[in-house]
């Protein structure tokens, strides 16, 4: 330890007690609850010698407990040496008492299991006079060191706390954005525990706008982030600051009913927004990852992407949707096949059917007639609003419809190749279709900020907007949409897709749907057919409103 710290025996307890501005109690339990005496220097020297081959259950215990009594001691230097990351361990564990205000913690190993160490820390955190509990649970993993062949615990971040990532830190203090109380457009609520999709969301809101809608900043321990433009996370509140009132466009009962959609489907998302306005009534995910998939996400979306290649074909009178459509087994372009589900053909069938049924080929077909590679690219951004940097009010990624040529075309009238979407572009290309106008999606009234709002640049004509919601009907009603479909009461149509990735056992599943004023748009990675994980999804959330 350093020259202000002074090691005691208390009860069978390491204590550390520290000068100046320091810990108030550090203590370092063994899993049977005993005391452990001793300074790390000591414990240092236990699993100095060099060794080669996997790390031995007998070193992994050793390192592990020097390192956590070193780090329990205060003694940021000493517990960096038995680390394979020297400058970042000790500066996020010096952290831990400087910049985080930790200032009681009692450490305690588990059982190894291997080279891996779990450990519990209740620790307390004081910051202007105020202290307040802090209690989880980490682990550890001991490696062989590359260069010293010593036994060394792997360094990662999340030995500090287990929700820190790659160049994350921990911090306490008062954040620069002030508390807000998010709530729903009718003025309910809108919290994390209640929703827990919305807790990267609320704490982007905060970021951006709890500076301008007033409010008082409290204290808090939190998780600063490792880019600049994302939220902090806040993991205890210690003092309580006045928070504003933020008005959103959410509906807090579709938002419900999102939230226990996905919760039936690991890896989903699903986004509803209202046609007549591009309000967002709903955003929610399920991931292990905690990413925003529902805004964020850039995939393939499968045959969703039909929406706009048919009101491409329509538009330039290349299909309509009581014309005949060759719906064949097989079709090729460019040097490469593409088929149908299981290879069926539908003889005779119009494009209404073809559209409805998903047949891959009579699209495809239809490349020759268009002879314009960036044909589908321009209906995308000029009538559906497809990559005009929506500012939704929080951070979303626009979807992409490159123009392309030979294979590559063909793959995207079907929704593969370049093309890439989230589940809030296709409600929202959804969302066109149901309404003929293409309405930026809002999270937030823009007037909060000033930014700009994106406009297409011409509305979709009557006759396709009319054959289009034709289309999707049959879609919802004897098509690829129907078994999801069939609970949802109104106006109704929709959009099966299933896109393959490369690499995938199975393709990820998308469905999108409209049921009167609301429309969703939902995606399971790796879910398979569109109407098998994604079309349940959005027929709960369209079933709410």
């Amino acid at each position: 330890m350093n020259g202000a710290a002074k090691g005691a025996i208390v009860g069978g307890v390491f204590l550390a007690m520290v000068g100046g501005a320091g810990y108030g109690v550090y203590a370092l339990v063994d899993g049977a609850g005993s005391g452990h005496g001793g300074d790390a220097k000591g414990d240092t020297a236990l699993q100095a010698e060099k060794g080669s081959g996997p790390v031995t259950d007998k070193e992994a215990a050793q390192t592990a407990k020097a390192f956590l009594a070193a780090w329990a001691a205060g003694d940021a230097h000493a517990a960096a040496e038995l680390t394979n990351n020297v400058q970042a361990a000790q500066t996020a564990v010096a952290d831990y008492r400087a910049k985080a205000y930790v200032s009681k913690a009692v450490i305690t190993p588990g059982t190894a299991a291997g080279a891996t160490v779990p450990f519990t820390v209740a620790a307390e955190v004081t910051y202007a006079g105020t202290a307040k509990p802090l209690a989880y649970e980490s682990k550890l993993t001991v490696v062989r060191g590359l260069n010293s062949g010593k036994p060394l615990v792997d360094w990662q971040p999340s030995v500090i706390h287990p929700q820190l990532q790659k160049d994350e830190k921990l911090r306490a203090g008062a954040p620069a954005a002030p508390p807000v109380k998010a709530v729903d457009r009718h003025g309910e609520e809108l919290g994390a525990e209640k929703y827990p999709s919305l807790g990267p969301v609320l704490d982007e809101l905060r970021q951006t706008y709890g500076g301008k809608v007033g409010g008082k900043s409290g204290a808090e321990l939190w998780i600063e982030p490792a880019a600049q433009d994302a939220p902090k996370r806040t993991l205890l509140t210690l003092v309580e600051g006045e928070p504003s009132t933020l008005k959103t466009y959410l509906d807090a009962k579709v938002q419900a009913a999102a939230e226990k959609a996905v919760a039936k489907y690991p890896e989903s998302s699903v986004v509803a927004v209202q046609p007549s306005t591009g309000q967002i009534l709903a955003i929610a995910n399920h991931r292990r990852d905690g990413y925003n998939a529902a805004m964020q996400g850039a995939r393939a979306p499968g045959s969703t992407l039909k929406i706009i290649t048919a009101a491409m074909l329509i538009d330039r009178g290349k299909a309509a949707a009581d014309k005949p459509a060759e719906c064949v087994k097989e079709a090729s372009w460019g040097g490469r096949s593409f088929h149908n589900l299981n290879n069926f053909e539908l003889p005779g069938a119009t494009f209404a059917t073809a559209f409805a049924k998903s047949c891959n080929t009579a699209f495809i077909k239809q490349i020759d007639d268009v002879k314009d590679d960036s044909a589908l690219s321009k209906e995308a951004t000029e009538v559906f609003g497809i990559g005009l940097d929506w500012k939704t009010g929080i951070k979303s990624v626009d979807g992409k419809v490159p123009a392309a040529t030979g294979a590559s075309a063909a793959a995207e009238y079907i929704g593969q190749g370049q093309v890439t979407m989230n589940p809030l572009n296709v409600a929202s290309i959804t969302a066109t279709a149901r309404s003929g106008r293409f309405h930026q999606p809002l999270l937030v009234e823009p007037e909060l900020d000033g930014r700009p709002i994106a406009s297409a640049a011409r509305t979709m004509k009557p006759s396709v907007r009319q054959q289009l919601l034709s289309m999707m009907r049959l879609t919802a009603t004897s098509g690829t949409g129907a078994a999801a479909m069939s609970s949802v009461g109104g106006d109704k149509g929709a959009k099966t897709g299933s896109a393959e990735v490369d690499g995938a056992g199975s393709p990820d599943s998308w469905f999108t749907g409209y049921s009167d004023d609301v429309a969703a748009a939902a995606m399971v990675e790796a879910g398979g057919h569109g109407g098998d994980a994604a079309g349940p999804v959005v027929a709960a959330v369209l079933s709410s409103s």
